[in-house]
């Protein structure tokens, strides 16, 4: 058995090799899952020891935490970052976030006027509609 394979400076150039191609080492995975674990302990814990006074709030914490925990997931177990295929992931990623977030406001903002300017229908007048 060679040393060279032993020693500690050849295993930290492979594990800086695996994560320059997208493998995370096992420290990162240990830090995602303790970074997973208490970003869903928090918000369970607010639910159930009524933490909060305001509903809307609590609602918006857990948003927060869960939007906090997909960014996690996104970096420490599915490895995206801006050096992974030469940051194309990453742009794909944003580009697909700013079109969910079009769409999305797009399509309440037309509810909503489509709410406030139809005219409203009698029970009568909803009877005889085709």
């Amino acid at each position: 058995m060679s040393t060279e394979t032993n020693h500690p400076a050849h295993h930290a150039a492979h594990e800086s090799a695996h994560d320059a191609h997208g493998h995370g080492s096992m420290r990162d995975y240990v830090i995602g899952f303790v970074l997973s674990v208490i970003l869903t302990v928090i918000p369970f814990w607010l639910v159930m020891g009524e933490v909060l006074e305001s509903r809307i709030w609590t609602v918006a914490l857990i948003m927060l935490f869960g939007a906090i925990q997909i960014v996690v997931h996104m970096v420490y177990f599915l490895h995206m970052n801006r050096k992974s295929e030469g940051g194309w992931i990453l742009m794909s990623l944003l580009f697909t976030g700013i079109i969910i977030v079009i769409a999305l406001v797009g399509s309440l903002w037309v509810m909503h006027h489509l709410d406030t300017n139809m005219m409203p229908m009698s029970p009568e007048q909803m009877r005889v509609a085709p």
